[in-house]
Order: C-alpha cells, then sequence, then structure tokens
C-alpha cells in the first residue's frame, strides 16, 4: 500500500461524518484503493453506525462491489442488525449464501439475534443446524446467542439443552439463561440457576434482581441486592434501577432513599433512567415535592419520564397539576403516547374532572391518532361511574370490541362494576358481575357484589352470591400488606402465622386492644 494510500485510511479513522467520509472516500478511489476490501470494509463500518453514518449509502455501496469478501458481508449484516431492520438481517443472511459464502462465528450470532427479535424459531432452528454441520456448536459466541434465540422464542427447556451441552460457560451464558428463564415467569427455576453459578458478575447478579422486580416479586428483588453488597461487586445503573423500582411498588421509602444517596456516593451520573426510577419511587410513596424537583431539574426528559411524573400525580389525586404538565408535555414539542394518556384519565378519574376526561379521550383519537386500549375504556367507564352516568359508562363498555380477549373485556366490566358498587346501582351492578365471572374466574366479582347488597341490606342476597361463590370453587384471594421497619420490609398475608415474630405482634395487638377497651 503506497504512503497517500494509508494517509487516506488514517484520514477515514478521523470522520466525525457522513460528508466528511464521502469526502476521504473519494480521495481512497483517487489513491488507487477503490476496490481494496479492507478500506471498503472500513467505510461501510462508518455508514452503518446508527449515529452517524448512513444505512442507505451503506447498501449502496455494497451494490456495487462485485465479489463481497466475508468480511464485508459481516459488517453489512451487523448494520442492518443494529439499525434495528431485522428482516433485512436475515435477507442479507440469504444474499451471502446464495453468492457462495459460509457463515462463521461471527455471521451466526448476528443472525441468531435477529431471529431472538423476530421470535422466529423455526427459522433459529435452521441456523442452529448450520452451526452444527460447520462445526460452530462448540463456539461460546454461537452458544451463547442460541440459548438467547431459543429463549426469547419461549423455548427455554431447548435453551436449557444448548447450555448442558456447552463445554465450558462464561458469565454471559449464566446471564442469558437466567434472563431466559425469568422472562417467561419461572423465578424458582432461574434462583436455582443462579444458586449454581459458577461465575457471578453483574450482569448475573442484576439478571436475577432485574427477574424478581420484574415478576412482581419485590421483597425477594431486594434481598437479592443485600445479598450482592456482602460481594466485592459495585451495583451499576441497571441494578440500581431495579432495586429502585422494588421500592416503589413496596413503599419502601427509606431503602430508596439510601439507595439515592448511595447512587451519589459512587459518582453514578443521573442520566434520564435513574432519574425516572428515582421520580417514580418519590412519587409513589407520596412524596410528589422531592419527585417534582427531580423532575424539574433534569435538562433531558424524554416521554417516559413525562408519564412517571403525570402518574405520580394522578396516583395522588391532582388532576390539575397532571393536566398542567401533559400541556407542558405538547407544548415543548414532545407526542404523548398512549401510557400518557392512561396516566392523563387516570388522574381525570381519581379527580372527578368528567368534563376533562372526555377531551381527553376524545383528542387521544382525534389529534394523535392512538387507538384506545381496554385500559383506557376502563378509566372512562370508571370516571363516569364514579360520576354517576352509568348510561354513558355502559355504552362504553359495549363498545369494546368482540375481537378483544376476556381480561380486556373484564377491565372494564370490572371499573363499570365498582362505580355501581360505590353508588348502590344494585340492577347495573348484577350485570356487570355476571359478565365479569363469565370472563375470569377470581373472587373479586362476587366479594364486590356480595359487600354491596350486606351494605344495603340485603342479607340474603349476600348469602346467595357467597354461595355461588364457593359452589363455583372461586377461592378468596388473601389479603395482603407490607410494611418497612428499619430498612427491612415485612410481608403480612392474611391468615398467614409464619412471621418469625408473630407472637410478639399478637401480643401488641392484644394490648392495644386492651388499651381501647380500658
Amino acid at each position: 500500500m503506497s504512503g497517500n494510500g494509508r494517509k487516506c485510511l488514517k484520514l477515514l479513522e478521523k470522520c466525525k461524518n457522513i460528508k466528511q467520509l464521502k469526502q476521504t472516500h473519494a480521495q481512497i478511489i483517487t489513491s488507487g484503493l477503490g476496490n481494496d476490501n479492507f478500506a471498503l470494509s472500513r467505510i461501510l463500518a462508518f455508514c452503518s453506525d446508527p449515529h452517524r453514518g448512513s444505512l442507505s449509502h451503506a447498501w449502496q455501496l455494497f451494490e456495487q462491489i462485485e465479489q463481497p469478501t466475508m468480511c464485508i458481508c459481516n459488517t453489512m449484516i451487523k448494520a442492518f442488525l443494529h439499525n434495528g431492520d431485522l428482516i433485512k438481517t436475515i435477507e442479507m443472511y440469504i444474499k451471502m449464501l446464495q453468492n457462495g459464502l459460509y457463515p462463521d462465528n461471527y455471521t451466526l450470532p448476528y443472525v441468531l439475534k435477529a431471529c431472538a427479535n423476530l421470535q422466529n424459531s423455526r427459522l433459529g432452528e435452521q441456523i442452529h443446524g448450520s452451526s452444527v454441520k460447520l462445526g460452530f456448536l462448540l463456539d461460546i459466541f454461537v452458544g451463547n446467542t442460541l440459548i438467547l434465540m431459543y429463549s426469547n422464542c419461549g423455548k427455554v427447556e431447548s435453551a436449557r439443552r444448548i447450555f448442558d451441552e456447552m463445554p465450558w460457560q462464561d458469565a454471559v451464558t449464566w446471564t442469558v439463561l437466567i434472563s431466559g428463564y425469568v422472562k417467561w415467569g419461572d423465578v424458582d427455576t432461574a434462583r436455582l440457576l443462579f444458586d449454581e453459578a459458577l461465575i457471578k458478575d453483574k450482569g448475573v447478579w442484576g439478571s436475577m434482581i432485574s427477574g424478581y422486580v420484574q415478576n412482581n416479586c419485590f421483597k425477594e428483588g431486594l434481598q437479592m441486592f443485600r445479598l450482592m453488597q456482602s460481594t466485592d461487586l459495585e451495583p451499576d445503573e441497571a441494578i440500581f434501577a431495579s432495586v429502585l423500582c422494588a421500592c416503589a411498588h413496596l413503599g419502601a421509602l427509606d431503602i430508596g432513599i439510601w439507595i439515592h444517596r448511595y447512587v451519589n456516593l459512587i459518582g453514578i451520573p443521573l442520566g434520564v433512567r435513574l432519574n425516572t426510577v428515582l421520580i417514580d419511587m418519590y412519587a409513589r410513596c407520596g412524596y410528589l415535592s422531592l419527585a417534582r424537583k427531580l423532575f424539574d431539574g433534569m435538562q433531558q426528559k424524554d416521554v417516559i419520564c413525562w408519564n412517571v411524573m403525570i402518574s405520580g400525580l394522578a396516583m395522588q389525586g391532582d388532576g390539575d397539576s397532571a393536566l398542567k404538565l401533559f400541556s407542558e408535555m405538547e407544548r415543548v414539542g414532545l407526542r404523548p403516547d398512549d401510557i400518557t394518556f392512561l396516566a392523563v384519565l387516570t388522574a381525570c378519574s381519581h379527580s372527578g374532572m368528567v368534563f376533562e376526561g372526555l377531551q381527553m379521550f376524545n383528542s387521544m383519537s382525534e389529534v394523535y391518532g392512538i387507538e384506545p386500549k381496554s385500559e383506557h375504556l376502563g378509566c372512562m367507564v370508571d370516571f363516569l361511574g364514579r360520576a354517576g352516568l352509568f348510561k354513558e359508562a355502559k355504552e362504553i363498555v359495549q363498545k369494546i370490541p368482540s375481537t378483544s380477549n376476556a381480561s380486556e373485556k373484564a377491565i372494564a366490566w370490572r371499573a363499570l362494576l365498582n362505580a355501581c358498587c360505590h353508588h348502590r346501582e344494585t340492577q347495573l351492578a348484577e350485570l356487570a358481575a355476571e359478565q365479569l365471572m363469565r370472563l375470569e374466574r377470581h373472587s373479586g366479582a362476587y366479594v364486590l357484589l356480595s359487600n354491596m347488597y350486606a351494605a344495603s341490606g340485603k342479607y340474603e342476597d349476600a348469602k346467595r352470591i357467597r354461595k355461588k361463590m364457593y359452589t363455583k370453587g372461586v377461592e378468596k384471594i388473601p389479603g395482603c400488606s407490607s410494611i418497612e421497619i428499619n430498612g427491612s420490609v415485612h410481608e403480612f398475608i392474611a391468615g398467614e402465622k409464619t412471621h418469625l415474630r408473630m407472637g410478639e405482634i399478637h401480643e401488641l395487638l392484644e394490648k392495644m386492644n386492651k388499651h381501647l377497651e380500658g
């Protein structure tokens, strides 16, 4: 390679945008390196960068290459994958095969990731077969992405077989399989696998902590975080986000505040993600002023962050502030999504703002073209019912498409039943309860209807509903509550007697009762 050619390649490494790249590319051609595979692969790699390149320019350039090498094909496959064009990733792989090129241990993981994201197990199995034929099954990168592909497609047992057949596993292997189990709700098997893991880095710990939180096992997530603290590992942003989410749902404010201080102490920058979970935690725990202070202090906010703050205001019944924040969101040019409207409609429902709620519901489809989901219809039914507008609420429920699944229909009927029970609208409550009983096997409808009859003095009707519940074998789900004391969360389930300090609790309750009686 000439000195001029080497100079051009150095210039290529310094390019910062597509305009500079095109200028450098022209110099590469004039220096005689226009067909050099190394130079072409570097140009394609730059073009495929989603932040500074141009994928269309990369594709135009690729199509002009008469005999692309494996390296060049891999660059294009990677480019399509990283730009989110999964179909093109697969098509590029097929084109490579048609050109007589065999995939290597770089090609296969890229294509398997595309299959994983598409949840296309059929194609993934074909590529698995190619991996075996080409002798790459023992390759750690191929093995890990096969586990990812099968896990994402819901075939966790197939993923486990790959795991067991691998000659050795690294931290990524354990992380991917644990994440696969928790993705489909099997946290118990995930925990057994975690306990067996020979390597436990941040990724392995993080997959188990986030797995518990994603499956609503918030207390277990906090306990796992405490176990991690006994190691030499320092939590990262993702782990802190999961733990703060657990604190938010448990109302564990003291632990949340401690984690906030810990994050600041070790110098992890409060980016959009961490700020958002902190805002959610403070808002759910009733500290709206702290949540709002964090929100207002953020220089960059995404739609999720706005949604969390609006939801926080909605939960605390501050409908006026929620609507003002929604208007501010529109003014700064952010487009609200379906979650935003769910938060706003919830705020209107909790604050009794019927007119404003109807306006928001209409603008959702008319202004933003967002099709209402069952949750939005449930909110509408809720605040119309709360306002005593039962005819309108019933009409909303009846507008739910017949194609909707049972759980979607149940949301709206449950909202109507709640409103009817609140206003003791007996006839419509019976209709709503009857529809709800058809849609789901849950004790809630029976209990609500029975309690409404009892509150109205109709004890025989209350008994009839309870008897119907027992006859159908529907069991009442026991109530559950939790309390945070000195940084520890204690959970209590109705009828449970397994708490270590249950004797002391009963003694204290007896003393309180005697004190009140006296």
